[in-house]
């Protein structure tokens, strides 16, 4: 690793379940070896072996936590070295190199107390499931291990140093032997203080050591085979999405389709490099890609699917605002925006008509404010009529082709009325590439099951 730029090279994030214990660790070292282009890896720390586990990132949480009451953390704390120790001695006659992890462990425990001690935040606790983990990864590999305080660098104001830790990633991977294995979700500001990205953010750190680095594609590695179709929790095996785009990828995961850390897109979005989603345990399934273009009016995988995706969240409430020749008021709009504003309430969506205007809210936004914003609306923008509907879910259906073809709206529709869903809402954003519906939050399970079978076949 010899130069500032690799096309041919692969950065793999290996997420927490893919790492909670020596079994799993065995798993990445083959996908690892598997493919020489892979040498640079970014582990997070040990998650659940269980569903009734703890990860060890929460145990390090409840550390600095009853180190700041004054509490024993050593019962905590045992936990987690117990767990690095066990997964240690499992993997002692596989390993590559040398690992002794009692002086890292001490030192952390060491430390975690000083820094509550000091009152300084849970950033250094929270940080060292990675740190120690990646220790491991690196002995398990032979990569040689960089703590990420020295390469991920943050200013004094906690943002990330971007020139400064492209600069260091780069020197770090040229004066690796064999690969080189970076710890995910932290780093150190000019002081040396660890600084956490927020939770998930290993994710975050891939995408920058990949962007760094100039690598070909961002393999993100975790417990499901890419992206899929629509929640699996409501549609019965919905299809894995192939291929899709960053601009799509944001609908869907604003809409609640979670798989990376909502950040983690943008430095390599910004590179065009592209992201793979991969499953640890079906590393032969292609997983899901994430590009920055597909051909005009063709879906990002070509597959000649209508739609990319489905998904959708309940709790909104809409205040319905009706106003007499509201088209000919002059900054009607900005001044419901601007009570909204003072109120400190956002927004998710803004319908309107001739003489109407609709604002789509999150219900937790409006918790304990409703009141009184509809006395600021009926005091500021004098309307003729206010009207508030809650329990409402929002459904967007997405894809690059439902600005180019016809018929993927009236495809829609037609489902969800032979389903016997009501529309409340319909809306669609400047950019076409989606149309959100608004439905009963009683209604919505049937509606994305409708919309599904519609465009994809089945319904679960």
């Amino acid at each position: 690793m010899t130069s500032a730029a690799h096309p041919d090279l692969t950065v793999a994030k290996f997420g927490g379940t893919s790492l909670a214990d020596a079994g799993a660790m065995l798993r990445v070292r083959d996908i690892v070896a598997a493919d020489a282009r892979r040498r640079v890896v970014v582990p997070s720390a040990p998650g659940k072996r269980t569903s009734d586990d703890r990860k060890v990132t929460d145990l390090l949480y409840l550390c600095h936590a009853h180190a700041e009451q004054g509490l024993d953390i050593d019962p905590v704390f045992d936990l987690i070295h117990r767990r690095f120790d066990e997964m240690a001695a499992a993997l002692a006659s596989e390993l590559k190199a040398p690992l002794e992890l009692d002086a890292a462990l001490d030192a952390a425990r060491e430390r975690i107390a000083a820094e509550a001690d000091a009152g300084r935040g849970p950033d250094y606790a929270a940080s060292r499931g990675e740190a120690i983990n990646g220790r491991v990864v690196a002995a398990l590999l032979g990569f040689t291990y960089r703590d990420a305080a020295e390469l991920i660098r943050f200013d004094a104001r906690g943002r990330l140093d971007a020139a400064a830790t492209d600069a260091a990633l780069r020197e770090a991977a040229a004066d690796a032997s064999g690969g080189l294995v970076v710890p995910g979700f932290y780093g150190a500001d000019p002081e040396g203080r660890v600084r956490t990205f927020s939770r998930g953010g290993s994710d975050v750190t891939g995408a920058i050591v990949a962007r760094a680095l100039g690598a070909a594609v961002y393999e993100n590695w975790t417990d499901v085979s890419g992206l899929l179709a629509t929640d699996p929790r409501i549609v019965d095996g919905p299809v894995t999405i192939d291929t899709l785009t960053y601009r799509e990828l944001r609908e869907l995961s604003y809409m609640g389709a979670t798989v990376l850390h909502p950040e983690a897109v943008f430095p390599v979005r910004q590179a065009g490099i592209p992201v793979n989603i991969r499953n640890t345990h079906d590393p032969a399934h292609p997983g899901t890609r994430i590009v920055a273009e597909a051909p005009a009016g063709e879906q990002a995988d070509g597959s000649g699917r209508a739609i990319t995706g489905i998904a959708g969240k309940k709790g909104f409430t809409v205040i319905a605002i009706e106003k007499a020749l509201m088209n000919e008021a002059v900054g009607y709009g900005e001044q419901v925006l601007g009570v909204l504003r003072k109120a400190g309430v956002s927004f998710e969506h803004m319908p309107s008509g001739i003489d109407t205007l609709s604002v789509v809210v999150r219900d937790d936004e409006l918790e304990g404010r409703l009141d009184q914003l509809l006395d600021d609306l009926n005091r500021q923008v004098e309307p003729d009529a206010i009207e508030v509907d809650p329990n409402l879910s929002l459904i967007a259906i997405v894809g690059r082709t439902m600005k180019t073809q016809p018929g993927r709206a009236a495809a829609a529709f037609n489902a969800l009325a032979e389903a016997g869903v009501n529309i409340r809402m319909i809306d669609q954003g400047s950019s076409e590439l989606n149309i959100i519906v608004g439905v009963d939050d009683t209604q919505f399970e049937a509606a994305v099951r409708a919309i599904y079978a519609a465009f994809f076949g089945g319904g679960g």
